[in-house]
């Protein structure tokens, strides 16, 4: 339960420190008092976001500190699984810094707010007026209907099995899709990747084929010139070679008349030998040159299809080319392999729905038993909220369609009189009635929840003095087992309270802030008088307020 709270520097609070009772604890002020702030700060601790707006003075951080006594609660598997230091009275706070960052701490251990917002669903029910209004929502009366299960983790077992039938039906759809886009285009693949795969690429053979290509163009030219580089050379009159040899026959008469002559004769005999060596080389090449019409339009075909293809594919060589052919391989392969794959995911997608299905009905059969169990033990409570007269029904029927929260449609119908037509509840019920109704409710919820602490945020608005009685003695009853605050205007309610708050304002010239003050035994005598008259209290509404304490 809620044992003490601590708030500095929030909204009209300067600073504040509450200590909390067990049972049944009331919390009374004048509108506008700053009653609402209290759960302001406390929803803070609840992982609620909050910015600098919350700050009362701008220049100094908010901190919200909170103490509850865990004991018995089972938390510590949660705190070991989450790093935090365990103890039966754990301290939450919160700290908003001028700069608006946002700390927050679980045993002085920093948490984020999903851990604080975690730790609230297991410690309070925070019930507001709003609140109430969603009594008349259908995913309300489902989660309703839930809360009274004898299977408290079949809904979300139920939603756990949901989403993997949902997540491999996406799965389906996608593949189903690729599958039928890709049936498109697998021709279009398949004929560019045969084109590629006939055209018997090889890596390298553009460079040589484009060599070839040139000498094969100028075949003609070479042999003209080699032809005539044999007759300028070799001619039998007045070729270079006969020319030469002339001139070494001279040079012979005289070389032994003078050295460098002999020497010069030699170099000549040398260059002799040299030219018939490239005449020799030139006679061969010519000879084994040969220019075919049929060679030069292969390898012009050759080259116009490497060159077509390069230019279809958007690549500059031969590597590239057999690269896109290896893509297009793997684009086949995929698409072929695609049947396999849905049909794999068509059988997972029978088994989740098969095991969906069954905790559907499951789910379905406990809120049936809900929903009886529901209208049988309400109707004591709205009986003794003089509503004696009321039906509360419970109407389920097959949805549509799976979904995340069962197979069912939930609707509660009621009627407020004696033979009167059921409705639709969102329809037919006052604002008191909603009230009375949601209180009821919350008393058979907290029968079966092992929360230790429900706050009601104003729930008796909208009801009678007399009837303001009977909601007091239910809370009363319900703080028997758990810790109960009310935030309440009426005087009858109050005074069933163990433990009595005040909320008031106190300006001065300056500014204006809240305080809250447990009241003692004296004081509350009087808060409630003047609640039940005026300020001061007539001496009837302080014998009345005596009257309803002693009740």
């Amino acid at each position: 339960m809620l044992t003490h709270l601590h708030i500095e520097n929030y909204a009209l609070i300067r600073e504040s420190d509450i200590d909390f009772e067990g049972g049944f604890v009331v919390i009374t002020g004048e509108t506008g008092a700053g009653k609402s702030i209290l759960l302001g700060a406390l929803s803070l601790l609840l992982g609620q976001r909050a910015d600098t707006q919350v700050l009362r003075e701008k220049d100094l951080k908010c901190v919200v500190e909170a103490a509850w006594n865990v004991e018995s609660l089972g938390l510590e598997p949660y705190f070991e699984a989450n790093e935090l230091d365990y103890d039966d009275l754990m301290i939450i706070r919160r700290e908003i810094s001028p700069a608006g960052k946002s700390r927050a701490f679980v045993n002085d251990v920093p948490v984020q707010l999903t851990v604080l917002k975690e730790l609230g669903s297991r410690i309070i029910d925070i019930h507001s007026q709003h609140q109430t209004l969603t009594l008349g929502d259908r995913h309300f009366q489902l989660d309703l209907l839930d809360t009274f299960g004898e299977h408290p983790t079949l809904p979300a077992s139920y939603r756990e099995a949901y989403a993997r039938y949902a997540a491999l039906k996406r799965e389906l759809e996608e593949l189903m899709a690729q599958e039928a886009a890709s049936r498109k285009e697998q021709d279009f693949l398949q004929f560019q990747w045969d084109e590629l795969h006939d055209a018997r690429l090889i890596d390298g053979e553009q460079e040589d084929l484009e060599q070839e290509s040139a000498l094969l163009n100028h075949t003609e030219s070479i042999k003209e010139a080699l032809t005539m580089v044999d007759q300028l050379c070799d001619g039998e009159e007045s070729g270079a070679v006969e020319r030469l040899r002339a001139s070494l026959q001279q040079l012979s008469k005289v070389a032994s008349c003078h050295s460098d002559i002999e020497q010069s004769r030699g170099r000549l005999d040398s260059v002799v030998i040299e030219l018939r060596d490239i005449l020799s080389d030139l006679a061969s090449l010519n000879e084994k040159l040969t220019f075919s019409p049929e060679r030069q339009q292969y390898v012009q075909d050759r080259l116009d299809l490497i060159y077509r293809l390069q230019k279809k594919h958007a690549v500059a060589s031969v590597v590239e080319l057999l690269a896109v052919q290896e893509h297009l391989d793997e684009q086949l392969q995929h698409i072929s392999t695609l049947d396999d794959q849905i049909h794999r995911v068509m059988e997972e997608v029978d088994k989740a729905f098969g095991t969906m299905q069954q905790l559907a009905d499951s789910l379905t059969e406990m809120r049936r038993k809900s929903a009886s169990y529901l209208e049988q033990h309400i109707l004591p409570i709205l009986s003794s909220l003089n509503m004696k007269d009321s039906v509360l029904k419970v109407s389920m029927t097959p949805a549509a369609e799976y979904g995340p929260n069962g197979h069912d449609e939930v609707l509660l119908l009621f009627n407020a009189n004696k033979g009167g037509e059921l409705r639709e509840l969102s329809k037919v019920a006052s604002g008191g009635e909603m009230s009375r109704l949601m209180l009821a409710v919350k008393s058979l919820i907290t029968q079966r929840s092992l929360l230790p602490t429900i706050i009601f945020d104003e729930i008796d608005t909208g009801i009678s003095g007399d009837i303001s009685v009977a909601v007091g003695n239910i809370m009363k009853n319900m703080s028997a087992s758990m810790q109960v605050v009310a935030i309440s205007h009426m005087p009858q309610i109050a005074a069933k309270a163990v433990q009595h708050l005040k909320v008031q304002k106190q300006s001065d010239a300056d500014s204006t802030i809240s305080i809250i003050r447990q009241l003692q035994p004296q004081e509350r005598r009087v808060e409630i008088a003047t609640m039940l008259s005026s300020d001061p209290p007539t001496a009837s509404a302080l014998k009345t307020a005596e009257e309803l304490m002693q009740q």
